[in-house]
């Protein structure tokens, strides 16, 4: 694996986390460096299931009793995940669960296996994978110092190769200090870690946690573009990254809060618990000129 692109100051504290094995690989990106700040406009409302030339290939829309096991892993550890997180990710109820047609993760202030916190992260690895298509989340973001909410993908290669070889794709990040921004990035191999090239946006008022917004992606072969309420604001192409481009081949989806890490830093003493993220829906789009592929076959929820 490249070596994260950290100041001088956080290398002795990393030397350890910094080679993730590939079934443990690193949340979203330590630190965005490469980036550049677009305001967003107004929130649009959220769009209607079928667009115009997209199709419906996945979805989850989350109205089970509980989160459903042929779609979605629950991990589960507390090994800090190559950024010094300070949660265990666990797969209780407590953490995460569906309560009135959300996916709902909790993160709580309480020690469990060694960690002072507790959080959900859950993933579609080996369930669902897809190359090119039109990803979104209506998600309601947690508030306050030290959390570190995340939407994104990871290639379905990550067995066969190291992160960041097999890719990653940020579709939303966000940090509790910052309550306007969101952040899309992507990490490859020559621009992982502090090293990702991402982009962000803010909002002119208010606070992410304050109401849902819809965050999604339109991958195709040679570009990719981020949007927040339908609002695009960054579109990424091969020749803006300083290696390979890695984004060609079927990736899967995760979805977690993790709490501290050296990108958010860590809760203080203005940090309320719990927070919650909402998840109203995951849905996946394809449109049939982009020659797209999914894996396995899903029935779509009528």
């Amino acid at each position: 694996m490249t070596t994260f692109l950290l100041p001088v100051w956080l290398m002795a504290d990393m030397l350890s986390a910094c080679q993730p094995a590939a079934d443990s690989v690193v949340h979203p990106s330590t630190k965005i460096l490469q980036t550049t700040h677009t305001p967003a406009t107004a929130p649009t409302p959220t769009p209607p299931w079928i667009r115009e030339g997209w199709e419906l290939v996945w979805q989850d829309e989350f109205e089970r009793e509980f989160v459903d096991p042929d779609k979605w892993t629950m991990e589960i550890g507390g090994h800090g995940w190559g950024n010094n997180e300070k949660q265990f990710y666990t797969d209780r109820m407590e953490n995460v669960r569906l309560e009135e047609g959300c996916l709902v993760i909790e993160a709580r202030n309480e020690f469990f296996i060694r960690r002072d916190f507790t959080s959900g992260r859950i993933k579609t690895q080996k369930k669902f994978s897809f190359t090119y298509g039109r990803v979104e989340a209506r998600m309601k973001l947690p508030d306050g110092q030290g959390f570190w909410p995340a939407f994104w993908m990871l290639g379905s290669n990550i067995d066969q190769v190291p992160w960041p070889k097999c890719g990653e794709i940020d579709i939303m990040e966000h940090i509790g200090r910052e309550p306007t921004h969101v952040y899309g990035t992507v990490h490859g191999p020559g621009y992982s870690g502090s090293g990702g090239v991402g982009h962000f946006t803010s909002f002119p008022s208010g606070s992410l946690s304050d109401e849902f917004h819809t965050f999604a992606i339109e991958w195709e072969e040679d570009e990719i573009r981020w949007y927040v309420d339908d609002a695009q604001f960054f579109k990424l192409t091969p020749t803006q990254v300083s290696g390979e481009w890695v984004f060609d081949h079927p990736f899967f989806l995760l979805i977690n809060m993790a709490v501290g890490g050296y990108w958010p830093g860590e809760p203080d003493d203005t940090t309320v618990f719990p927070q919650f993220l909402y998840v109203d829906y995951v849905r996946v789009y394809q449109r049939p000129d982009l020659a797209g592929t999914y894996s396995p076959a899903v029935t779509v929820e009528p």
